[in-house]
């Protein structure tokens, strides 16, 4: 990497007096996806240019959402930049738990974000937090094993052509599975993957009042599908894979197709891929009732508002999610490993655009409708998640029992009616009185009633739910 070096060495030069006394040290906490790591390599540069430092706290997907969830509900104070998603920040915001990012630079460009992202991180139309990138899921699939099996992907696939490439991919004796997915438990894990599938078979986690749905036949049918297909298909221990896991598995050559988040796209295409070469991409699957599988989320830095360093984190969040980074990236190691899914300027650059899933990318995270991601009308918004501050706990609890369904510890039906349960108290039922009589007052004619106001999305992800805990 000698060309970060050397711009390194000139940013240090130019900043050296001007730092000293005003440098700070923070702590970030992030998870520890490619891009994340990735973007510690880099921090020299944003200490030469800055003299700030940075100390990580790299954390699994899991542990990090306990750990970031814990400091700030209780405002520990132990970072002074998190690493969230799409999920915690509108909430998040509307508390009062994080610093308003509405100061940024106008070289940072605020409004160059994909507005699927910045509306994903804003309340009330404020921005909470800055999207290192942002991603839908989309099909990857070994080309060479395709094409052998006598099969060619169409560019929209079904659920029932991949379950058929799967079992026709899957070989024992070389130790190629079909199909890799996660099973592994936690909300964003394999909670995430199996919601988004559940969108395309027609189930829902509530009907609009706020009924548990999981005793249905739709449900019942995502759960069956996947287990039957993983079951033929799939890897031994499926049940506790996930991203990285998978990730690992496909660059070893023993998957046939993953299924996953889109930036997973410049890692089977990168060094550390045995099968780079043969890698091709496809929407995620549909079921034929007008709703694909695919998610959207961002991972995106935010502020918590106990740092006593606003002016630094907000610094190393215009460095690390702002324009020049990607230039740093692209200098060092190609286009096709930028962060991507943030901004709608590296989507219009030539050099990007020859990237072979670029605009796969771009098209899966622009077929996610947050707002409508069910087929029957849904309460909540959210792809792969329902934004109400009790759906953190909830959906961990559904999956690990789906988890346990698919390491055969107990049947779909099982898991489903302990799902059902969990989703079924009294205390998740929105609260409704009845108004109490008031006496019309003197001169009500003259009164004038006030205009409904129209709520904005942001609003919603909030207000359709009894106030936030805490």
């Amino acid at each position: 990497m000698h060309l970060k070096n050397a711009l390194c060495a000139v940013s240090a030069l130019a900043v050296v007096a001007a730092t000293g006394a005003n440098a700070e040290s923070l702590t970030i906490a992030t998870v520890n996806n490619g891009d994340m790591i990735r973007m510690q390599g880099y921090t020299d540069d944003f200490t030469a240019k800055t003299g700030h430092t940075v100390e990580w706290v790299t954390l699994e997907e899991n542990v990090l959402r306990q750990r970031v969830t814990t400091d700030i509900t209780t405002k520990g104070g132990q970072f002074d930049i998190m690493t969230i998603g799409m999920y915690e920040t509108p909430i998040w915001g509307a508390n009062g738990w994080l610093v308003p990012l509405d100061d940024l630079s106008a070289e940072y460009d605020v409004d160059d974000i994909l507005p699927a992202m910045a509306g994903g991180l804003s309340h009330d139309g404020t921005l909470y937090a800055a999207p290192f990138y942002g991603e839908s899921s989309m099909v990857m699939y070994r080309t060479d094993l395709m094409e052998a099996a006598g099969l060619e992907m169409p560019d929209a696939p079904s659920w029932s052509f991949i379950a058929k490439a799967a079992r026709a991919m899957t070989d024992r004796d070389a130790d190629i599975n079909g199909i890799c997915l996660r099973g592994k438990a936690g909300w964003g894990e394999g909670g995430a993957f199996i919601t988004a599938t559940s969108n395309s078979f027609g189930a829902r986690w509530f009907d609009e009042d706020w009924n548990a749905q999981f005793d249905t036949r739709e449900w019942s049918d995502t759960l069956n599908f996947f287990v039957n297909m993983m079951n033929d298909s799939g890897p031994a221990g499926y049940a506790t894979n996930g991203f990285n896991e998978n990730l690992s598995l496909f660059n070893q050559g023993k998957c046939g197709m993953w299924i996953d988040a889109t930036v997973a796209a410049s890692f089977v295409t990168g060094d550390d891929s045995t099968v780079a070469d043969s890698v091709g991409f496809a929407l995620a699957p549909d079921n034929g009732m007008g709703k694909r599988s695919n998610w959207l989320w961002a991972w995106a830095l935010a502020v918590p508002a106990g740092t006593q360093k606003e002016g630094a984190a907000k610094e190393f969040i215009e460095w690390a999610t702002g324009k020049a980074y990607i230039e740093l990236v692209a200098a060092n190691e190609g286009w096709a490993n930028v962060p991507p899914g943030a901004r709608t300027s590296l989507y219009e650059n030539p050099n990007y655009q020859a990237v072979p899933f670029a605009q796969m990318t771009l098209d899966s995270i622009l077929s996610a409708d947050p707002n409508n991601s069910t087929v029957d009308p849904s309460p909540y918004v959210g792809v792969q998640f329902a934004a109400i501050p009790e759906f953190a706990g909830i959906a961990t609890d559904v999956s690990q029992e789906f988890s346990a369904a698919y390491a055969g510890q107990q049947t779909v039906a099982e898991a489903l009616a302990k799902a059902e349960a969990v989703n079924s108290i009294p205390e998740l039922q929105p609260i409704v009185e009845e108004p109490e009589a008031i006496e019309e007052p003197e001169f009500a004619e003259d009164v004038d009633e006030p205009e409904e106001a129209e709520a904005s999305e942001e609003e919603l992800v909030v207000s359709k739910w009894p106030d936030p805990v805490g």
